[in-house]
């Protein structure tokens, strides 16, 4: 168990990291599940977010069942002199929904800024990846060395971090 988290923290994580249940009152199902209060429940996950126990809550939709199907990550070269600058302004970008730096692999990967849309269609995803391009290039000029895309063909994982159910036979180090 983490340093930071005591039993009820470990047990209100594993009660939340598959989802929250599909009712008018999530919280306080979980709550009674937990067997404590709502309010009790509400304040050790802002305790949790406050100590960085865990990063966020948030709703994360199923885009294919929305009718999103087409799944590119841009890869794009960037000037490392503003490629922070430019990835901010990328992530905060409708239709981008997720955005990071990771280290070129030179001499085969060039591409130092990723950036995830989702569209209907390729044909859609292309004219997104494109006005992309071209929000970058009147925000920042010729920062843009190369860009590419790479289209999803299938859905390898969907979920976050579990925390194991804690076993008789585990032990502490």
């Amino acid at each position: 168990m983490s340093d930071t988290m005591d039993d009820l923290d470990r047990r209100i994580v594993q009660a939340t990291q598959g989802g929250l249940p599909l009712v008018a009152r999530p919280y306080a199902a979980i709550a009674g599940q937990l067997g404590i209060a709502e309010a009790v429940l509400l304040e050790r996950l802002q305790a949790m977010l406050a100590r960085g126990a865990i990063r966020r809550i948030g709703v994360v939709p199923n885009h294919y069942r929305l009718g999103y199907r087409a799944n590119g990550m841009t890869v794009w070269d960037i000037d490392d002199a503003v490629v922070d600058r430019v990835g901010a302004f990328v992530g905060g970008l409708a239709g981008v929904s997720h955005c990071y730096r990771r280290p070129r692999r030179l001499p085969d990967w060039p591409y130092n800024l990723f950036a995830m849309v989702h569209a209907r269609s390729h044909d859609e995803a292309l004219q997104q990846i494109e006005t992309i391009a071209e929000r970058v290039a009147a925000e920042f000029g010729a920062v843009v060395a190369r860009r590419d895309v790479l289209f999803s063909t299938r859905i390898l994982k969907k979920t976050g971090l579990r925390l194991a159910a804690d076993r008789p036979d585990r032990q502490e180090s």
